[in-house]
């Protein structure tokens, strides 16, 4: 039996196009689903939206995300990063340079006070990453 803990992230109705996304990034098996392939009531117009999707990648990372309809209240993601942490530098860039195609970079990937290589940057779709290269000093 095995534990694992996932990133289960919420948009309003871009779930979809994030997660294509996150599938160029990564790489690896997207599985979507909506409302209406699952016959969920959704508010009219509403049944394309993702009720749930998920994305493994070929290094073992999980990552899944719903749109959440109309009717039900939705927070912007906020007060966590996503870390993408190892010792592959050339990946590890590879990935930050694709999580920052249409997004922001806070902080491009260079040496901080405490060493390694560490960079952090918003997504397009609102979300917050880390990526830390190697081992601090």
């Amino acid at each position: 039996m095995t534990t694992s803990l996932v990133a289960y992230l919420q948009f309003r109705s871009s779930t979809r196009e994030a997660m294509e996304f996150y599938h160029s990034v990564f790489g690896g098996d997207l599985d979507v689903a909506s409302f209406d392939d699952f016959h969920l009531p959704v508010d009219e117009g509403e049944g394309h939206l993702v009720m749930h999707a998920r994305l493994r990648t070929p290094r073992g990372f999980v990552i899944m995300a719903s749109d959440t309809p109309s009717g039900m209240d939705v927070s912007p993601a906020g007060g966590f990063s996503l870390a993408l942490t190892g010792d592959e530098e050339d990946v590890l860039r590879g990935w930050f340079a694709g999580l920052a195609e249409g997004g922001r970079i806070e902080m491009p990937v260079d040496v901080p006070p405490w060493g390694g290589l560490y960079g952090t940057l918003v997504d397009r779709f609102g979300v917050a990453w880390m990526v830390a290269v190697g081992e601090a000093d």
